[in-house]
Formats: C-alpha cells, sequence, structure tokens
C-alpha cells in the first residue's frame, strides 16, 4: 500500500457485520483501495478509516463497503440505530410466541393429535422463514461474494432443519420432524443478539455520556446584557457568564470572580478546585457557588471534554495485538465449520447409516461453532475500560498500550510538575560581600525576564513585585537547561547553574559556596548570578511537592514497578526531594536534550521503562519511553507525544491507570480463553453426536452474552483509595518558604 501523505481520518457507521469474520471481511475490502488504511470494530460496529482524499473519497469508502455485502454510511443517527433495535425486539417477540406453543407439541405426547404435523409446520415457517430473514438474506449476500460467515452456519443450519421436515411431512408421512429444532435455534440465536445488543450499548456508555455532559446554552455578554444562546453559537474571545450551580459552557479563562469548580467528570477527583481570574477552566465543569465571567478560548470540537471524547474514540476504534490474531482465526473458521459439518453428515452415514442422527449432529457443528464470542471478546473489554477510564481522567490513546503495561518494569518521573506542583516560587535572596540584595535581584530579573522557564518566571517576577520596573535586557541568550546570558544596566549578566557561571571562569567565593549546599540540602534549586568577573550571590527557588505524590510512589511500588526521579537539578537536591516521597534512584543533572539519552541507556540495559512527564522538554522522552503517561495539566506536545493521559494531574493516577490497563488486558484475555475453550470443547461433542442442536444454539448464544457481560464487570473497576473508611495518609511535609 502506498503511504498515506496528510491523510483524512473518518468513522463510518457499518450495518449487516454479524460476527468477527464479518468485520475481517469488510476491513480487507476497505485495504484494497490504494491510499487507505482502515479498522474495522465488530462490537460498535464502526470502521475507523484514514485515507488520502486526492485518490478516494467517502462515496468510495461507502461502495467497497457495499461491494463486500455490507451497508455503511458516514456516521451513526440515534433513530436508525432505535429502529433497527425495535426491529429485532419485533421479530424476537413473534418468534417466542410462536415457538412455544411449538416445542410443547413436540415435547409432550399427549398433547399430540392427528395431524399435529402440519400445525408445528404452520407455527414453525414464520419463525424461520421471517423472524429468521436477516440471518438468510445475510447468508446469500455474503454467498453472492464468495464468502461465509456465521450467518451461513445459522441459516444453513435453520433451513436444513425445517426442509428436512418439510420434506418427511409431504413425502415420507411418518418420518421423524425437526420443525422445533429450526425454529428454537432461530429464537434463541435472536434473543443472544438481542441481549448482546443491549450489552454492547451499555459497554459504549461512557463515550455516549461524555459527550452528553456539555451545556447547551450559554449566557453570553452582549453590549454588557446577558444573552442565552446555544453553546454551538459561542465563539472564541467572547464573554460568557456562568451562574452559581450551573455548567460552564466551553474552554476558557476567568476574567472575573472567584468560585469552586467542580472538574470531577473530568478529572474523577471529587474535590472542587477554587478559580479566580487568569486561571483556565474547562467546558462541562460545575461552578458550584460564585458567579464567573468567562473568556472562551476553545469552542467546539477544541474543547477538552471533544479532545477527551475523540481520544477514546480512537482508542476503541484500535485493535490490539492480540485481535489480529483472532482476526484470522475467524476469516477462515466459518469454511472450516462448515467442511467438519458436511464431514460428520457424511461420516454418520457411511459408519452407521442412521440419516436421522447424522443430520443431527451436522446441524449442531453449524450452530455450536459460530465465531460470535470470539469475534467480541477484545473490543466489548476495549470499549468498557476505555469509557472507564475516561469517567476517571485517564485516557488510553490505543489497544496496544495494555499490553505494554503488564511488562513495566521501572518508571521514571519528572520532577516539576509531576511530583511537584509545577510552581516554583523565590525562596531566598543570599547576596555575596558587598553587594546590595535589591541590585542582586534586579539584575538577575532583569537577565531572566525574557526566558519561559519556570525558575526564570519565579525570579522575574518576584523581582518585579519587589522592585517595580526593570531595566531592559540586551543581546539575550538562553542556554538550554543552564541558565541565561544578558546584557543589563551594561554589565554583562550571567544567571542560571554554577557550572554555567563556570565556563565564564566564575566560581563561588567560599561563603557562598557554604549556604549553596545549606540551601541545596533543604532540597531547593540554586541559582547563581554573576557579573563583572564574578559570582556576586545566589537566589534559590523552590517548588511545593503535591500532598499526593509520596502515596502515588507507595501505590506504583506496589505494583512492582522501581520509581526513579529524573531532575535537572543536582544530586543534593534530587535526592532531598526525591527521600521526601520515598524514591531511592535518582538521575540528577540531566539536561532537557539529554532526557531521552537516559531513557534509552536505561532500555539497553534491560528495563521496560515507562515514564511520566508535563512539559515540552519531556515530550521526546515519554515518546522513548515503552509507556509515555502525561500529566493533562501539563503542555498539548506532552500528551499528544504520551500513551496515557492523566487528566487531573494527580501522580495517584498514574496508578490507576496502569491498574486499569492490566485489568483490561487480563479481562480480553479470560474472554479469549472461554470463547476458544468453548469451541474447542463444544465441536468435538456435536461431531459426537453428543449435543441436541437445540442445545448447540442456547449454549452458543450464551457465550456471547457472557463475553459482553464479563467485560462489562469493568465498569465496577476503581481507585483502592475508593474503598478507604480511614482519613488518607498524612500530607507530605512542604518545603518552607523564606522570605524573599
Amino acid at each position: 500500500m502506498a503511504t498515506l501523505e496528510e491523510p483524512t481520518r473518518v468513522e463510518l457507521a457499518l450495518e449487516g457485520m454479524t460476527c468477527a469474520s464479518c468485520a475481517v471481511r469488510i476491513e480487507k475490502k476497505l485495504n484494497t483501495l490504494e491510499g487507505v488504511e482502515a479498522a474495522v470494530n465488530y462490537a460498535t460496529e464502526q470502521a475507523a478509516v484514514r485515507y488520502d482524499p486526492a485518490r478516494v473519497d467517502v462515496d468510495d469508502l461507502v461502495r467497497a463497503v457495499q461491494a463486500a455485502g455490507y451497508r455503511a454510511r458516514l456516521s451513526a443517527r440515534a433513530e436508525e440505530d432505535e429502529n433497527r433495535a425495535r426491529a429485532l425486539r419485533t421479530r424476537l417477540v413473534g418468534a417466542a410466541v410462536l415457538t412455544g406453543p411449538l416445542v410443547a407439541l413436540a415435547m409432550l405426547p399427549p398433547l399430540r393429535f392427528a395431524g399435529w404435523e402440519w400445525l408445528a409446520f404452520a407455527l414453525a415457517t414464520p419463525v424461520v422463514l421471517w423472524a429468521g430473514f436477516g440471518f438468510h438474506r445475510a447468508a446469500l449476500a455474503n454467498a453472492r461474494h464468495g464468502a461465509a460467515t456465521m450467518d451461513t452456519l445459522i441459516s444453513i443450519g435453520t433451513l436444513a432443519a425445517w426442509a428436512w421436515s418439510v420434506a418427511a411431512l409431504l413425502f415420507v408421512g411418518d418420518a421423524h420432524t425437526y420443525f422445533e429444532v429450526g425454529a428454537v435455534i432461530t429464537t434463541l440465536i435472536l434473543l443472544g443478539r438481542f441481549l448482546e445488543a443491549r450489552a454492547r450499548r451499555r459497554s459504549s456508555a461512557a463515550i455516549r455520556a461524555l459527550l452528553e455532559l456539555g451545556a447547551k446554552e450559554a449566557r453570553v455578554l452582549r453590549d454588557g446584557q446577558e444573552v442565552i444562546v446555544p453553546v454551538d453559537e459561542l465563539r472564541a474571545g467572547e464573554l460568557f457568564v456562568v451562574r452559581p450551580g450551573e455548567k460552564i459552557a466551553t474552554d476558557g479563562v476567568v476574567a472575573d470572580g472567584l468560585s469552586p469548580v467542580d472538574q470531577s467528570m473530568l478529572t474523577g477527583e471529587p474535590v472542587p478546585v477554587d478559580v479566580g481570574p487568569g486561571d483556565e477552566v474547562a467546558g462541562a465543569t460545575i461552578n458550584t457557588s460564585g458567579r464567573l465571567v468567562v473568556r472562551a478560548t476553545k469552542v467546539g470540537a477544541e474543547t477538552a471534554l471533544a479532545q477527551i471524547a475523540r481520544m477514546v474514540e480512537e482508542a476503541q476504534a484500535g485493535k490490539a495485538p492480540i485481535q489480529r490474531l483472532v482476526d484470522r482465526v475467524s476469516s477462515v473458521f466459518v469454511p472450516i465449520v462448515i467442511g467438519i459439518s458436511i464431514a460428520t453428515l457424511a461420516g454418520w452415514l457411511a459408519f452407521t447409516g442412521d440419516a436421522t442422527a447424522a443430520f443431527t449432529a451436522a446441524v449442531a457443528v453449524l450452530i455450536i461453532a459460530c465465531p460470535c464470542a470470539l469475534g467480541l471478546a477484545t473490543p466489548t473489554a476495549l470499549m468498557v475500560g476505555t469509557g472507564r477510564g475516561a469517567q476517571l481522567g485517564i485516557l488510553i490513546k490505543g489497544p496496544e498500550i495494555l499490553e505494554r503495561t503488564r511488562r513495566i518494569t521501572t518508571i521514571v518521573l519528572d520532577k516539576t510538575g509531576t511530583l511537584t506542583e509545577g510552581r516554583m516560587q523565590l525562596s531566598s535572596v543570599v547576596p555575596g560581600p558587598g553587594i546590595a540584595r535589591e541590585e542582586l535581584l534586579r539584575l538577575a530579573g532583569s537577565a531572566e525576564d525574557a526566558s519561559e522557564h519556570p525558575i526564570a518566571r519565579a525570579i522575574a517576577e518576584r523581582a518585579r513585585e519587589a522592585l517595580g520596573a526593570l531595566p531592559p535586557a540586551e543581546r539575550f541568550q538562553n542556554r538550554a537547561g543552564l541558565g541565561v546570558e544578558a546584557a543589563v544596566e551594561g554589565r554583562a549578566v550571567v544567571v542560571g547553574r554554577p557550572s554555567l557561571l563556570a565556563e565564564w571562569d566564575l566560581e563561588l567565593p567560599d561563603e557562598l559556596a557554604r549556604a549553596r549546599g545549606e540551601i541545596e540540602a533543604e532540597g531547593k534549586t540554586v541559582v547563581a548570578v554573576g557579573w563583572d568577573g564574578a559570582v556576586r550571590g545566589l537566589v534559590a527557588v523552590a517548588d511545593r511537592l503535591k500532598s499526593t505524590s509520596a502515596e502515588a510512589i507507595e501505590e506504583l511500588e506496589q505494583l512492582g514497578l522501581t520509581p526513579m526521579l529524573l531532575t535537572g537539578d543536582n544530586e543534593r537536591t534530587g535526592r532531598a526531594v526525591a527521600a521526601e516521597v520515598g524514591i531511592e534512584r535518582v538521575l540528577a543533572n540531566v539536561l532537557p536534550d539529554e532526557k531521552v539519552a537516559e531513557i534509552r541507556r536505561l532500555q539497553e540495559a534491560g528495563e521496560i521503562v515507562a515514564m511520566v512527564g508535563d512539559g515540552v522538554n519531556d515530550a521526546p522522552a515519554l515518546a522513548q519511553a515503552d509507556l509515555g503517561l502525561a500529566i493533562g495539566t501539563g503542555t498539548d506536545v506532552a500528551i499528544e507525544a504520551s500513551d496515557l493521559t492523566l487528566v487531573s494531574g494527580d501522580l495517584r493516577a498514574a496508578a490507576d491507570a496502569i491498574r486499569l490497563a492490566r485489568r483490561t488486558l487480563a479481562t480480553i484475555k479470560g474472554n479469549l480463553f472461554w470463547a476458544f475453550a468453548y469451541n474447542v470443547a463444544a465441536i468435538p461433542l456435536a461431531v459426537a453426536g453428543l449435543l441436541n442442536p437445540i442445545v448447540a444454539a442456547a449454549a452458543m448464544a450464551f457465550s456471547s452474552v457472557f463475553v459482553v457481560t464479563n467485560s462489562l464487570r469493568l465498569r465496577r473497576f476503581h481507585s483502592p483509595r475508593e474503598d478507604r473508611s480511614r482519613p488518607a495518609r498524612s500530607q507530605i511535609p512542604r518545603l518552607e518558604e523564606e522570605p524573599a
């Protein structure tokens, strides 16, 4: 297949699929088109298609699906889906009403009368031909394309039972009939499909609930007046009002007002977060008390809610590596089963001459061997697992991620914004001999003012607060991970790591060297300031640890992972921070562009590495790691490079994410085991004549319902913290701030 250039992505809603082999056929058909990459999900009844619009268009995709014998449309419509469900229910009810007395006649001889077989014929015919019409239509469509699916097995089995009985009634007279077999098989399979469809709707309920969370209206401020408009008419840049108890209409920045905001529907965290002017808020979150005026920044498909829903949908549309094996098995399974059924019929006739027993065994093979459960095993568990993750603020980017979580041995944690709050604050200013504190702060703040680094921002903002306007910096140069160089008031100022100043042959005097050691022992970051050929002083910045970091480390260790701290700070500062949260292994003095090399070094040493980070400079390391976890409060670049996103920013969610992914993978493997075991055990029993076709139909329907129901157990997944009746662990001691 040609390489895709600037592909377009589209979701096609599919109709007519009845088993995994149907999904495989559609997928193969779409992928024969030039410039197309498609993945068909049987559980969601959708095709996720990436295509080159210069080579094909959506109409070509729809025609390809139709050429395979199925139907496709651009997007699912709830009304049509409901009509399909209603039609299935009608056929099921009609079949059940007619099958009940038919079974009674067949099983209870006292109810029989002269010519009762004709009543059986009258009851069975509409069940087999009308209620089971969908099976026959699909089987015929597949036969026209030289294919066989589950419907082929059901159609052949039920029609064979009905036709045999009609022939016996018309031409033999006293031969045994099987009208009840065809009717009961049809009814049981319709019941299984009905229960399966209902369970599948429940399995995708989480993503539907997400999409319905958003506000429907917004109170937009226009000419000083509140005007209620549909949220679709809200535009970026407009101001809108959120009253107490209302949902925030869209993503934005608070322009006025103070209020706690309930973000639990996005982050999974139940405690409201206080917001005020300048703070970002997300659409669909709830303003709990005060009045807020918000300036819209993102609308429509760009909002956090829409992006989360899109990520979950894309994850559900993907395929785990193990599913590809199942697809290959399903694609050849039905033809093999038909061959086994024919061989069973021939074998029984050859060795016993008993046509009735031969027919019964052959039909039982056809009915029992349906690969439905195999097709549902992986996608239903994936749908429920990713949906539950979205409710908890955990976004799993794709199904292939599940397998990786099982093998992780080491988890590398970036310090700033991951273990800490990511809000650096100036904690102390230490001038050298003969240097005024104000002068040191002014020159350091001026040099750092042009930098976007968190440490630089903390120094510049505190200098501006204490001294007012700062003099401009000229010839500014940023040294990534080291510091800055600039000309301020005619002086060549260097601010950064002591190693940067050493490049200028600026060494710390003994007094400042001792101060540096004392500050670093407290877990703070030291920045040296030099000009006129000497180091003139130090400034220290500190970042508060998140109160949940130590508990998160403990939970990660309980999962069998070895936590490791990655920081650009020196060894002493890094170890002081690591000791407070319970981490033993520390990678210190790591510059931003060295993070990837450190991850690669661990991998070369045999470690399977997960990486947790939040910044732009973490993105390459997140991509390099075997499993990348982005803190959702971080940058879009980091989130894009990661495999898992933790919307809340709470590091404990990393343990929850790995736990959920592992549970989902275990559910998939359990589903596949029982689906395979069912067929492996049942087919030989059917061949041996030990399985009645009616029992086979009931067992086949049960196997599919069992797989879906087992997957639905993932909806009950929760954090172990939710079980605790005792108070949370003691809060981590926070680094005390010294007056600046």
